[in-house]
């Protein structure tokens, strides 16, 4: 079984927020209500603008991906 490279998650114990997860390396996990991120692997020995452009790609990702969940949600109503 291949897991997908996005997730959406939530919790009954926090109800208003809604997480994004990332399960390839680097894994992480975006509150989409605060925007707060936590990463969940070690990152380092690499260029820090690399780096830096790379999160921002993969955060740009979760939130497009997050968007069409939420279309296709809609379009099965």
């Amino acid at each position: 079984m291949a897991i997908p490279k996005f997730l959406v998650g939530d919790n009954t114990d926090q109800p208003e927020n809604v997480y994004i997860i990332h399960t390839e390396y680097p894994r992480f996990v975006i509150d989409l209500d605060t925007d707060e991120v936590e990463w969940l692997d070690q990152i380092g020995g690499e260029d820090e603008t690399e780096l830096t452009d790379e999160m921002n790609r993969l955060l740009d990702e979760a939130n497009t991906f997050y968007i069409r969940e939420v279309d296709r949600y809609e379009s099965m109503d």
